[in-house]
């Protein structure tokens, strides 16, 4: 067992072990199933309190495992044994109004600081989520509601300040170690502990946003699908198909039938923003309709919990959802015993698109839909039964085409790792990782080996 003073004198942040009665709280992660005992939880105080924790996992041989938001599918930010790096107490936020951008640690949250952003009409595009940490959403790339707008939360990221495992704390951008500012982009967390970024901000002030509840039709789908495609970049959507959920604005009489429960953002002037979601709404009678004016950070609601069940799911790339394709989603649904269960697709295109394929890790620009199958259960005994559902699904959409988005993959292995990054973008992440951490210290993330 790793052993280390309860009161590092070296550590100005807390450190949790096991016999501290906040370490089962400090532990959890956000998906519940991952139920794993470091030997210590290190929340780190400043950039010197990373470099420190990276210093003794390395010169022990110890797992380590950081976190920004602990949202990882795969469960990376606690470790079984080792070292847990928790970056939730780096909060400081500077923004720069008047230049249009922010300096934040990445211990803060997409909500907290698209709440602060938006005090100025100021946003950064970040995922659907506001729980989730900045740290790990912007270094697996980021795709949300502002993605067809402004592109991904990557292509926002102006500089770095980076913990390496040599020690070193650098200040990374297009003019300092560029090699490293492009993997850092979209290649996660292998190559260094980021605990500062600088970010663009754009103009984001009311936007036509919320959601909109549709009948789930072969026909509703696919036109869904079309629709989004057509849609000017201001409109960015998530297009969930799943058993309507027991939320108050449903009706009870549609709690557990199939829905196309979406979420839409028009990030532009609200009524072009109205004229943009006429043809949804005319795809069938709204089941419910929560579409209106608001500010931004009104789509990153506080409060967000952990998944009530223990969850399964996939994630994938598709070209196009054809009313077949759409027919086919629909009888897997109905045939799923999975107490709930969804495909959702994500329609990219538009800024994100027209970033050259090589200038960040993320290789995917051309990938017009984005793909997430998922199946909650509550026994784990079911477990071999709802993953073969979720991979056979995405199979049939995807085509048997293996590439992936890293911020959804889950411990999966190094063959989807490396369809995350395709095209030659693995091997030069490969050689970035040899650069900068050849013991492969950061390891516990979709990880890229160090050439030898």
């Amino acid at each position: 067992m790793l052993s280390i003073p309860h009161q590092a004198p070296d550590i100005r942040g807390q450190i949790i072990t096991p016999d501290d009665a906040g370490y089962d709280e400090a532990r959890t992660v956000f998906y519940r199933a991952v139920d794993r005992r470091p030997a210590m939880i290190v929340r780190a105080a400043d950039a010197s309190d990373v470099a420190r924790a990276i210093a003794r996992a390395r010169e022990t041989g110890t797992e380590l495992a950081v976190r920004s938001g602990g949202h990882s599918p795969a469960g990376h930010g606690v470790s079984d044994g080792g070292i847990v790096l928790d970056l939730s107490a780096l909060r400081a936020l500077d923004i720069d109004v008047a230049g249009r951008a922010a300096w934040v640690q990445t211990g803060l949250t997409a909500g907290e600081y698209t709440a602060a952003a938006g005090e100025h009409g100021l946003a950064t595009g970040f995922g659907d989520t506001g729980s989730v940490g900045i740290g790990g959403i912007t270094l697996a790339g980021g795709i949300g509601f502002l993605v067809r707008k402004h592109g991904m939360t990557i292509d926002d990221v102006l500089a770095a300040e980076v913990a390496t495992a040599d020690g070193s704390l650098l200040r990374v951008d297009a003019a300092h170690h560029p090699d490293l500012f492009w993997a850092l982009r979209g290649g996660g967390g292998n190559f260094g502990v980021v605990t500062r970024l600088k970010l663009r901000l754009h103009e984001v002030g009311e936007v036509l946003g919320g959601m909109l509840f549709l009948p789930a039709t072969p026909e509703v789908v696919a036109g869904f699908i079309e629709a989004a495609e057509a849609a000017p970049d201001e409109l960015s959507t998530i297009a969930n198909v799943m058993p309507a959920p027991p939320l108050p604005f449903v009706p009870p009489a549609l709690h557990g039938r199939l829905v196309v429960m979406a979420m839409m953002v028009y990030a532009g002037d609200v009524e072009a923003g109205e004229r943009a979601v006429a043809p949804f709404r005319a795809l069938a009678e709204p089941l419910a309709d929560m579409l209106r004016p608001m500010r931004y950070p009104e789509m990153f609601p506080a409060g967000e919990g952990g998944p009530p069940f223990t969850a399964f799911g996939r994630t994938g790339f598709a070209d196009g959802v054809s009313v077949a394709a759409a027919a086919r989603i629909l009888e897997r649904l109905e045939a799923s015993t999975a107490p709930m269960r969804a495909a959702q697709l994500r329609v990219l295109g538009g800024a994100m698109a027209r970033v050259p394929r090589d200038a960040t890790a993320f290789a995917h620009r051309d990938r017009r839909i984005m793909l997430n199958v998922a199946a909650m259960y509550a026994d784990a005994q079911q477990r071999a039964e709802h993953e073969v559902w979720v991979t056979g699904l995405l199979g049939e959409l995807t085509g048997g085409d293996p590439a992936a988005y890293a911020g959804f993959l889950a411990d999966e292995g190094e063959e989807r790792v490396r369809a995350a990054y395709p095209g030659g973008t693995y091997e030069r992440l490969a050689a970035v990782k040899a650069e900068y951490d050849p013991e492969n210290v950061f390891r516990l993330n979709q990880n890229v080996s160090p050439y030898a």
